[in-house]
């Protein structure tokens, strides 16, 4: 049997309902609703609470309490039951609890997500649901992110990446009543079904092969046993302490790094000529088209640029691992492109922050904003299935085959 006040709180629910009326915020229905169910859910919690067992200890009810709630509907005021010897633990709205979870968090952590800082979202909620939300409140609700991010960090992995990009962004973090830098390690993987996962995310002071040799023995630790291609940007050391977990691994270095170094050097009146004859190099159809190639490069640049030429010649091998490969595979690992493209999505979002309070808000920003991006990674590869047939024959039983 319907109450007559809950016939009423009906009738004024489509009333406004059908007026065009809000039924949240100050006037809107949905707040006397919610405040009467919740009351009444907390009622059959306790009475289930106070069990024969429970009362033979002397247990019974002991008046009511208040607490108000933030919900969508606005702050709500309910009155929650208590029982004498203070064991209820109710579950619809729990001790402490002063913000519906389940109305308002998600949003606030899908905005939060977005970039938005609290103060505007503070100002959305306020305008979309007439509730005020202070910033500790805020603050609270986002760090309610941080396991997630722990147990995301130390989830398995598979025993095989095909293809693998490691790069690093960096960000400021405000440390002792100073900022300071701190560079965020991404490794962005292809998966044996070509479909884009990060699989790595870690934060140290600076970029570094020794931080990296760390990041890639944490991998190997969740269980990721083999790397067929690894793609890296020109750091010292990094070739070397990739290989040193990954012995079989083929290190592609970023053309476009390599590039951008050289041209750093060269005079601007050259700089057209040069690039000309330095696409003959990286464009070539073979590898050893593309020695003949940088011979002539040396013959008439040489002598001007020699430290360039001997830097190209320093690296080569590690320049040249794409030519191995079709123009599919090659477009897709002789550059970093595909995990810049992904930091310069991220960074969208970050971009607004300034300098974070500390390494775990960096994280997880990043790892909200990538929860986003990966909506659009459940997909492989175009061309993904001729691909992993190529790379099965020339890495042989390494490259499972899933097709």
């Amino acid at each position: 049997m319907e109450s007559e006040e809950f016939k009423v709180m009906r009738e004024k629910a489509l009333k406004q309902l059908f007026s065009g009326e809000s039924l949240t915020g100050k006037d809107g229905v949905f707040g006397p609703l919610i405040k009467q169910f919740l009351e009444t859910a907390l009622s059959a919690e306790m009475s289930a609470h106070l069990s024969e067992a429970e009362r033979s200890k002397g247990n019974k009810r002991n008046g009511k309490g208040q607490k108000t709630l933030k919900t969508l509907a606005g702050d709500i005021s309910i009155d929650t039951p208590q029982d004498r010897l203070s064991t209820f633990t109710p579950s619809i709205v729990k001790k402490r609890e002063t913000i519906l979870a389940e109305n308002l968090a998600p949003k606030i952590i899908g905005l939060y997500g977005l970039g938005m800082s609290f103060r505007d979202i503070s100002e959305h909620i306020a305008e979309m649901y007439g509730v005020d939300v202070s910033h500790a409140t805020l603050s609270e609700i986002t760090e309610r992110v941080i396991p997630q991010v722990q147990e995301w960090q130390c989830r398995p992995l598979e025993a095989v990446y095909p293809i693998v990009w490691l790069d690093a962004m960096h960000y400021k973090v405000r440390e002792g009543g100073k900022t300071v830098s701190r560079a965020v390690y991404n490794v962005l993987a292809i998966s044996a079904e070509g479909k884009k996962d990060l699989i790595g995310m870690y934060v140290s002071e600076s970029e570094g092969a020794r931080f990296w040799l760390q990041v890639l023995t944490d991998l190997k630790a969740r269980g990721l046993q083999d790397i067929l291609i690894a793609c890296i940007d020109n750091l010292n050391g990094f070739a070397e302490a990739i290989q040193t977990m990954y012995p079989q691994v083929e290190i592609q270095s970023c053309i476009i790094h390599q590039i951008r170094n050289s041209l750093k050097y060269v005079a601007s009146k050259d700089k057209k000529g040069f690039m000309q004859d330095l696409k003959t190099v990286y464009q070539a159809v073979s590898k050893h088209q593309a020695e003949l190639n940088l011979n002539a490069l040396e013959e008439k640049w040489g002598t001007r640029y020699a430290l360039i030429i001997a830097s190209w010649r320093k690296h080569w091998e590690k320049l040249t691992t794409y030519f191995a490969y079709d123009q599919a595979i090659r477009t897709l690992i002789y550059t970093t492109n595909t995990v810049e493209g992904f930091h310069r999505q991220v960074r969208k979002v970050t971009k607004t922050k300034g300098a974070f309070p500390n390494d775990m808000a960096i994280l997880k920003l990043i790892y909200l904003a990538t929860r986003n991006i990966s909506k659009t990674w459940k997909k492989s590869l175009n061309n993904w299935a001729i691909m992993a047939q190529q790379l099965h024959i020339h890495f042989g039983d390494r490259m499972p085959l899933t097709l």
